[in-house]
């Protein structure tokens, strides 16, 4: 499937899930109260019309004028007369809190709610409509979106809440002639605690200081590099960066956002350059990089990210409470906006890489850009199918793993495979911040294309000079952060291996359990019940209850004590077979039960899972 019709069925979804989250409940709220509305009218009227008919005091004629007066305002229509004739029938029926004034301001409550709704659903598509114009206009469409959204969405909440404590209340009450307080109570506990996130989950700030490994390269420690960007930086009329930040990632970029480095915090404008990828290019192909960058600086991407960046995490953040919450009224239409804003962004993006670079193409040379594209295309594919082999292998492996040597020895033999071209043909250049076009549209923008047969040739050239060699500290660098970086990576690939391993053996047990060992809850009357790798080991037991005879599981908070149903695999003569199990004295250990259970059966499903396709 298409990456284009993918993005509009997910669209549709959430258009769809929007309108739900937005109308369902008080369309619904407006249905019932329109609907008792008219059955309460139709009772008073038939009862009002015969006692009319049956006075005999009155003439035929007023008879037929006061059963005409009820017939065009009925009770659900009188509280908004305003005549003074009709003023002991409006106190009698209209009274605050009474029932038809119930009915009468649910319908109210529900049709604005419904207007606001839509107005709000409008000034979503207004608003991503904006994003598409410019920068500027992008900013300002995600500033005024997020406040109107939170906002609108936290009082839309507040009214739904509302509506749906009433209706807790007024359907049981009505066709049933009787009301659940359990289900009031439900509602009330639900509505209370959605409003309570939604009000709150306003306010939560987000720390926005991006974590980067790597390490600041003083002016003393490559004064030719630091030159060369300043003169850069001047023909691009823009200020040179304040901080070079080298690193390892296969990657360049500039930002104006705080970065932490090693535990440093960076402000003002910031140059990340990498080493592996300097050593691969040669002076002019990294000009054409270095210019890219600083083309950013000049257009204000980066200022316009930088001024973002905060509230699109601070948005996303609260998103995901929503999520967590379980507040639909408020995560489903703050998606669609925020879906349509990222479409908006990309092509944004699009555009500024494109201007970025024709830019280095004029300053330095169209061919140094496309040669650039190719090189880090190129070695950003080759680590990444290293690392993938490396990472999927099922034995353990030392913290020096060597990932710069394979790709280094590597890359030249990857280069003249007919794999390498495979891949290359719908190659991008990866980067942290932005979608970058496709390698072969860059190409065409700055008017050098290169034929795919020539980019093997480009990749295997050794350059004369680079801009690594400048930097003096480069080899003790490289050296600290692959270091630090294959530790992440194996000990990440050893917990992965706990998830993959059933296990087979001594040692593959005895990592399993270091990172899932079994975890004992104790019970009333010196029982408990032990969660392991294996299994559950019930009370009185001393055998697990293996994973594998765990089809699902249910689990039910009790007063006296919390019941475990285990469901199996195999049938019985009623169905599926289960095993219950009663939890005395575990309430205070509730939650952490569960979690624990969650995990270690979901490590079990994993395992098994990678065993069945390998």
């Amino acid at each position: 499937m298409s990456a284009g019709l993918t993005l509009k069925k997910d669209l549709a979804k959430i258009l769809l899930y929007s309108l739900l989250s937005l109308f369902l409940i008080p369309v619904f709220t407006y249905w019932f109260a329109q609907y008792v509305e008219n059955k309460q009218d139709e009772k008073f009227i038939a009862y009002v019309s015969q006692e009319i008919s049956s006075d005999g005091k009155l003439t035929a004629d007023e008879k037929f004028q006061q059963q005409e007066f009820f017939r065009l305002y009925p009770p659900s229509k009188i509280c908004d007369n305003s005549s003074v004739e009709a003023n002991d029938y409006r106190a009698r029926v209209c009274a605050p809190y009474s029932d038809n004034w119930q009915f009468i301001m649910a319908r109210k409550v529900a049709a604005w709610t419904i207007t606001g709704g839509a107005v709000l659903l409008l000034t979503v598509f207004l608003l991503g409509a904006f994003a598409f114009l410019n920068e500027k206009a992008q900013y300002l469409s995600f500033v005024t979106g997020w406040r109107v959204l939170t906002f609108s969405c936290a009082a839309g909440t507040i009214a739904q809440g509302a509506m749906l404590m009433w209706l807790s209340f007024w359907i049981t009450a009505y066709f049933m002639n009787r009301y659940s307080v359990k289900l009031i109570a439900v509602a009330v506990i639900f509505v209370a605690i959605a409003v309570f996130y939604v009000i709150v989950s306003i306010f939560k700030r987000v720390k926005n200081d991006h974590q980067i490994q790597g390490e600041l390269i003083s002016e003393q420690a490559a004064p030719g590099l630091w030159q060369r960007i300043r003169d850069l930086a001047t023909r691009l009329k823009t200020a040179a960066p304040d901080n070079i930040v080298a690193g390892i990632d296969a990657n360049f970029f500039v930002t104006e956002s705080p970065l932490n480095v090693s535990g440093r915090s960076l402000r003002g404008r910031s140059l990340f350059i990498s080493i592996p990828l300097l050593r691969l290019l040669s002076q002019s192909e990294a000009d054409a990089v270095l210019a890219h960058e600083l083309a950013h600086f000049r257009g204000g991407d980066t200022a316009n990210s930088a001024a973002l960046g905060p509230k699109l995490a601070q948005y996303d953040q609260y998103c995901f409470e929503m999520r967590s919450a379980h507040v639909p009224t408020v995560f489903y239409l703050m998606c669609l906006y925020r879906m349509i804003f990222e479409i908006a962004s990309a092509r944004n993006s699009r555009d500024r890489e494109f201007l970025a670079d024709r830019i280095a193409a004029k300053i330095i040379a169209p061919a140094a850009v496309t040669h650039s594209l190719i090189k880090i295309a190129a070695y950003a594919n080759y680590r990444n199918e290293i690392e993938n082999q490396l990472f999927s292998r099922n034995e353990r492996q030392g913290s020096s793993l060597g990932i710069a040597q394979f790709v280094a020895s590597g890359l030249h033999p990857y280069a003249r495979s007919s794999d390498f071209l495979t891949t290359m043909k719908h190659a991008s250049v990866p980067h942290p911040y932005d979608s970058h076009p496709k390698m072969t549209e860059r190409m065409e923008n700055v008017g050098h294309i290169i034929a795919e047969t020539g980019y093997g040739a480009i990749v295997t050239s050794v350059p004369e000079k680079t801009w690594a060699a400048d930097i003096q500290t480069a080899d003790e660098i490289e050296a600290r952060l692959w270091t630090s970086y294959e530790e992440d990576f194996s000990q990440a690939h050893e917990h992965s291996l706990a998830y993959r391993y059933e296990p087979a053996n001594e040692e593959e047990q005895a990592l399993v359990l270091r990172y899932f060992p079994p975890v004992e809850f104790s019970l009333k009357e010196g029982k408990a019940i032990q969660v392991t790798y294996a299994g559950w080991i019930l009370p009185d037991e001393t055998e697990p209850v293996s994973w594998d005879r765990v089809a699902t599981y249910e689990y039910e908070d009790g007063m006296m004590s919390d019941v475990l149903t285990i469901k199996h695999p195999e049938k019985g003569m009623l169905g599926a077979k289960s095993t219950k199990v009663k939890l005395p004295g575990i309430k205070k250990v509730r939650e952490e039960f569960k979690n624990v259970s969650g995990h270690y059966w979901h490590r079990h499903q994993v395992m098994r899972h990678q065993q069945a396709s390998s």
